[in-house]
């Protein structure tokens, strides 16, 4: 059974231990890199101020008691009127067991319980396993550009979804 723990800034240091491992194991996934948070940039107080970001939720899945998968939502910089999932990742022992879509839909529901009315994120276009998620969760490609790739050579795909208050 897939259980979610809501995690508040004095969780910062499994927040930490989850996403350590998640730039590591997946780096082709992430704007940010192992290093950025490595050295100077691994500080508690840096940690926490992550875990603190204004009208977010920060999400821990267990499984057997194990952590294995962590997303957070977070305000849209672009509309104030939706969510932007982020730092979704799955320990690959866990992944095709339901793990992604119940922090996909954890988030929804809370944004929904918000009256958000979209949730976005954005995906490098080689991550094909999370659009594959995203697209079975509702979000499609919006036809926007996001950030350039890490090696430049293309760009972020943009996806999004409606928000039903029914979810």
């Amino acid at each position: 059974m897939i259980e979610v723990k809501v995690l508040l800034p004095g969780d910062w240091q499994l927040w930490r231990e989850l996403r350590l491992q998640a730039l590591a194991e997946a780096p082709h996934a992430f704007g940010a890199t192992l290093a950025y948070w490595q050295g100077d940039g691994d500080r508690e107080q840096r940690w926490r101020a992550r875990l603190a970001i204004p009208s977010s939720r920060n999400l821990i899945a267990f499984l057997g008691g194990k952590p294995v998968g962590m997303v957070s939502g977070v305000p849209a910089i672009n509309d104030t009127d939706a969510v932007e999932l982020i730092s979704l990742w799955v320990k690959p022992e866990a992944r095709g067991r339901g793990v992604g879509g119940r922090l996909v839909d954890d988030v929804e529901q809370w944004a929904a319980g918000l009256n958000l009315k979209t949730m976005q994120l954005s995906v490098m276009p080689s991550n094909e396993a999370a659009i594959r998620l995203y697209r079975r969760h509702g979000l499609r490609d919006t036809g926007e550009k996001g950030d350039p790739t890490p090696d430049g050579t293309s760009r972020e795909i943009i996806m999004a979804k409606p928000i039903s208050s029914a979810v």
